[in-house]
């Protein structure tokens, strides 16, 4: 099954389960964020595939500080952003 057909399967699920006055409201609420994300300037300052990640240092759930650079002394990594709940 390719991606296209998993992500239609997904959404057809989601419409039979999720009432249709719900969904448009939520579906109007994600377009708009994603609408004003667009417009804020942030794809053209964004890091992309493949370009090295400016030095930074981010807070674990241990409370103790995590910075890039030890993180990348112990061999490869690959970041992934969850924005949170629309």
């Amino acid at each position: 099954m390719s991606l296209q057909e998993r992500l239609d399967a997904i959404s057809k699920a989601a419409a039979e389960r999720i009432p249709a006055e719900m969904l448009e409201g939520m579906l109007e609420v994600m377009h708009g964020a994603v609408s004003d994300l667009r417009d804020s300037g942030i794809l053209e300052r964004m890091v992309g595939v493949g370009d090295l990640a400016p030095p930074f240092s981010l807070t674990a759930t241990s409370g103790e500080t995590v910075a890039l650079e030890d993180v990348l002394a112990r061999g490869p990594l690959i970041l992934g952003f969850y924005r949170g709940r629309w």
